[in-house]
């Protein structure tokens, strides 16, 4: 008989243990015989229970009933391909099919899907209708630019509630571009769920694309070529007139603006080509746009496809970028004029203008950092706040992955804002450098302290940014520097050092990972003087021995300002103080910074931006690298090392004959075998460890050199008019481009289909014959800006094929390198637009395909007939997609935790039954006490005389007895002698005798076993006495 549920067991093997049953019912028995023959009886039931419950709860006996609930999800595609006006409607058909199906008896469920390139949750499945206000609310960062109905089927499965018969419902063209949806629904089939489509119908219809443009990847500088713009006019009718409108070619790139190139055309059916005959003078990389603009709007329903780009590499006779601080421009024109009268093109940028893509640097064949710092600003006094520019993460990454994996030279020059002291420290330029700017030698005097003052705990997100600029600031320092923090205890009304306490300075050699620890557990109080900290930190500092030794406070200004004594002292101790005033209480600024900052010749810095703050602590750290920079009045002589003499950079230059240098930036030469360290300073003589003058390594795919003077500006002046300074530049620059020693004749080809770009490189040489056995590397920058590794395999004979992802639209940039002396090969195919604006009609099959999976007993899906429209809905509602036909679902609840606690109560009942000798012999006084409450209970006519009659008879004859006695005269009777006592025992005795007998006693049949029990055992101890008695008197 079905009964609509079923018990089960997901751990059956455990019903074994029911076996013990009998075990127990044997052992219990003999046991339990002294507990009397009920509650033995009793006692047993109870233990079989506890058994029974604690195997069914260890087997997780679970209850299984089968229900109709259904939950249905309704997939909306929300991409481009879509026209915005269905997309709207599709909330819309699902409220209201849901309020018109929905089986409330049942608690149905529904919920709503949205998806484009990936699918979000716009409403998790509840029994309930839909919530709505006429608009889809989580579609704000939807990408739309491509269709994924694998994704949205994917979270649907996921997004089912358990215990309910299941069923999506797809509104979408069927233009699907990513992703495998038929695998999907194919195998949430066989899992049961019903898949129903609703097609939004597109005609195709009359439309312009312009599809690519065809032009060289690689050009010469001043070579003329042509730019075929291939433009598709796409029309239902091959008889129809031409599309006239305009195609205009754009060339852009970062440092060049080139005219822009009009043809008016008259586009035929199909495809047609016009051509764009052009020559560029300046070596760059180039982005060509060609765009499509109708006379007549109508004839061209899609603009997104009215667009396409390319671009091409313009090569020079080798280029260079040149970036240099924004705040001391010109310090390299003497370097720039000499690159550039040696047949290099130099570019110069500033820190104020930093490139932003990876993209604009594969242009240039060597990038050169002239005395620049990670954050820049103006050093000259003011009572102005300062400025500060830097450079991002992710543009310190670019440079890097330029050099390491696009094979661009990357070159360093030095100065007093540069290496170590232009707080690269631990950056991931210092890497790719053959030097490390920190200075891990003792013996050497580099040594700065940095103090840090954190009173910034009333800005938004205090404790978050005050720990980010201490980390950075910990990040800049050498492991020789010294650094310390201090903040305000709220508990106890009393500033303290973070770490090394009592003086709170501590060295960062060694510490620097415990010391980001402890800033990140910082949890600063409201200072309210400045005097006290001050005071401490003044004290701390004295104590360290250091040659540079700066102060940064970060505050509201609300703390009672520092005395001028106490002012004075910082200045005569030589430490500056950098203030930075955050708005708490309104507009940032504060008076009494400004003062501390202008008093001792430090920064004082106004925050309007939270984000700016770890800029300003890198630059302010920069001040304590300065024992990084050695200089002399006199000036220090250049040795030139083995290396150095035989280099290409050093051929034909004796710098041991050069003038003296005044200064250079100490670093720490790097232990590594592709390291050559080619000039080192004459002081210190430490062997070359802390005294690099110039050294280079090859650093992946390119080459790194640093050169730790500066270019002539201060330290190096009296070397500009010497010819070998020049020399040394000119040969420094060209070393670090990738030289080009063997010729060959490479060509490249590049595709882009389904979502994957593919780099085809053919290699002949002089003779063309195929090159084979090349160790091809290159890598690939996507239209996301992200670079990833280029794996080339070989293909057949001199051919090589690299595959990689390509997700969103624009260029893919390439960089291929075919060995050791090749040139590098640049090249790049354009991704113009989603093939969301190519498709222009539903793919129906794809739909029909999806609907057609059968779901495990159930029926296969519907293709919904109908306009999804607002005339169309009463039509479209016509269809329920709440019908049960899919097969029932079964409601699984564990009760197998119930089981354990019945099991406790039980296991006490069992315990109580053996441990408590339980009668009912008050039960019949418990039932007349009940009666009696409630006037139930009858009284008797014959009851017993009761305790108050006897006593009221006892007190009446007493009361006689004394009477009498006070009234006659005693004489003894010498026969008869009857006590007062006596008499009155006699009158209660007639008293009693006058009240009526109690019923006879019923006597039991059979006495209590208990009782019985307990007689045995007293008799037997009385009889075990009896017998050790006489015992012991015969003895």
């Amino acid at each position: 008989m079905d009964l609509g549920f079923e018990v089960r067991f997901d751990r059956p093997w455990f019903l074994l243990l029911l076996l013990l049953l009998p075990v127990i019912w044997v052992y219990s028995f003999n046991s339990l015989a002294g507990l009397g023959r009920f509650r033995r009886w009793f006692a047993i039931l109870l233990r079989s229970a506890v058994l029974t419950i604690l195997v069914c709860a260890l087997a997780q006996m679970q209850w299984q009933q089968k229900t109709d609930r259904l939950t249905v999800i309704y997939l909306l595609d929300q991409s481009e391909s879509i026209p915005v006006e269905q997309r709207d409607l599709m909330l819309q058909y699902a409220a209201k099919e849901v309020r018109a199906h929905r089986r409330k008896n049942t608690n149905d469920m529904a919920g709503v899907i949205i998806f484009g390139t990936t699918a979000k949750i716009e409403s998790a499945p509840f029994d309930g209708d839909i919530p709505t206000i006429g608009e889809i609310e989580s579609d704000f960062d939807l990408n739309r630019d491509k269709t994924s109905i694998e994704s949205a089927l994917k979270l649907a499965r996921a997004s089912f509630p358990e215990g309910t018969a299941r069923r999506v419902v797809i509104v979408t063209d069927g233009n699907e571009n990513v992703g495998d949806s038929l695998s999907v629904a194919q195998s949430m089939a066989e899992d049961g769920i019903g898949i129903n489509v609703l097609p939004i119908n597109r005609l195709a219809s009359d439309d312009v694309a312009v599809e690519k443009i065809v032009l060289p990847s690689e050009l010469r500088r001043g070579q003329e070529f042509e730019a075929r713009v291939v433009v598709n006019n796409q029309t239902t009718d091959p008889d129809a007139d031409p599309v006239k409108g305009r195609l205009v070619l754009t060339p852009t790139s970062k440092n060049s603006d080139l005219p822009v190139i009009e043809h008016e055309v008259e586009l035929k059916p199909g495809k047609n080509i016009v051509g764009f005959n052009h020559k560029i003078d300046q070596a760059s990389i180039f982005t060509f746009e060609a765009k499509f603009v109708p006379d007549d709007e109508k004839s061209d329903l899609i603009k997104q496809n009215n667009r396409a780009t390319a671009f091409s590499h313009v090569r020079g006779k080798g280029r260079v970028l040149l970036i240099e601080d924004g705040f001391y421009p010109g310090e390299f024109q003497s370097l720039i004029q000499t690159l550039q009268s040696n047949s290099i093109e130099v570019d110069v940028i500033s820190t104020k203008e930093l490139y932003s893509s990876a993209a604009e640097l594969l242009q240039y064949d060597s990038v050169i950092l002239g005395n620049v710092p990670r954050a820049s600003g103006s050093d000259e006094p003011s009572d102005q706040p300062a400025e500060v520019e830097s450079f991002s993460n992710a543009q310190i990454q670019m440079l890097v992955d330029n050099c390491e994996q696009f094979g661009c030279g990357l070159v360093m020059i030095g100065g007093d804002r540069a290496l170590g002291a232009g707080g690269w420290s631990n950056s991931p330029l210092e890497k790719a450098m053959p030097v490390d700017f920190q200075i891990k030698n003792d013996k050497v005097s580099a040594v700065g302290a940095l103090a840090m003052m954190m009173h910034g705990c009333e800005m938004a997100n205090a404790n978050y940014w005050q720990v980010q600029i201490a980390k950075e600031a910990l990040s800049v320092l050498g492991p020789m520097d010294y650094c310390g923090v201090i903040d305000w205890s709220d508990w106890g009304g009393k500033p303290r050092w973070l770490w090394k306490l009592p003086k709170g300075v501590d060295r960062v050699y060694g510490n620097r990972k415990r010391m980001k620890g402890m800033v990140s557990r910082m949890n600063t109080g409201d200072m309210p003087d400045f005097n006290a900290p001050m005071k401490v930190m003044l004290a701390g500092l004295k104590n360290v021995d250091a040659s540079m030794k700066h102060v940064i406070i970060i505050s509201d200004g609300d703390p009672t300002p520092p005395t001028k004594a106490l002012l004075q002292k910082f200045i005569d101790a030589k430490i500056k103080i950098s203030t930075c005033a955050v708005g708490t209480h309104g507009p940032a600024g504060s008076t009494p910074l400004k003062n501390i900052a202008k008093t001792t010749s430090g920064n004082y810095y106004v925050i309007k931006d939270a984000r700016a703050l770890p800029q300003i602590y890198q630059r302010e750290a920069r001040r304590v690298a300065k024992p990084v920079i050695r200089e002399s009045a006199t000036g220090f002589s250049v040795i030139q090392t083995p290396q150095g003499a035989s280099h290409e950079i050093l051929q034909g230059i004796d710098l041991e004959s050069m003038p003296p240098f005044l200064g250079y930036v100490m670093t720490t030469i790097k232990k590594n075998s592709l390291v050559e360290q080619l000039a080192v300073s004459s002081d210190p003589d430490d062997g070359g460890e802390n005294s690099t003058l110039l050294a280079t390594w090859r650093f992946g795919n390119g080459r790194a050199t640093a050169f730790t003077s500066d270019g002539g500006h201060k330290w190096t002046s009296q070397w500009l008019d010497t010819g070998q300074y020049d020399k040394m530049f000119v040969q420094a620059i060209r070393h670090s481009m990738r030289p080009i020693t063997e010729s060959a004749n490479f060509s490249v080809a590049t595709e882009h289909r389904d979502g994957r770009v593919s780099v085809t490189v053919t290699a002949l040489d002089e003779d063309d014959n195929f090159i084979n056995f090349l160790d091809i590397a290159g890598t690939g920058i996507g239209p996301d800006g992200k670079s990833m590794p280029l794996q080339f395999q070989p293909a057949g004979p001199g051919r090589y094929v690299a595959e990689s992802a390509a997700n969103g639209d624009g260029n893919f940039l390439a960089s291929i390198f075919p060995g050791e002396g090749y040139e590098r090969l640049t090249t790049g195919v354009n991704i113009s637009y989603s093939s969301e604006y190519s498709d222009r009609e539903s793919n129906l099959a794809l739909m029909q395909s999806l609907a057609q999976y059968k779901p495990r007993g159930g029926k296969e899906g519907d293709v919904i007939e109908g306009d999804l429209s607002k005339s169309g809905f009463d039509q479209l509602l016509e269809y329920n997609n709440f019908t049960p036909t899919l097969t029932a679902a079964i409601n699984i609840e564990d009760i197998w935790p119930f089981l354990v606690v019945l099991c406790g109560l039980t296991f006490v009942a069992d315990v109580f039954i053996r441990r408590v000798a339980v009668t009912f012999e008050w039960v019949p006084a418990a039932w007349s006490v009940l009666l009696e409450a409630f006037g139930l209970k009858k009284e008797r006519q014959d009851a017993p005389a009761s305790i108050s009659r006897l006593q009221s008879r006892k007190a009446e004859i007493e009361k006689d007895i004394e009477s009498r006695r006070a009234a006659t005269k005693f004489e003894a009777d010498p026969e008869i002698q009857v006590s007062g006592k006596q008499q009155l025992e006699d009158v209660l005795a007639s008293e009693i005798a006058k009240t009526p007998a109690p019923p006879p006693k019923i006597e039991r049949k059979e006495k209590d076993e208990e009782e019985q029990y307990t007689s045995r055992l007293l008799a037997a101890k009385k009889k075990a006495q009896e017998k050790q008695n006489r015992g012991k008197k015969d003895s």
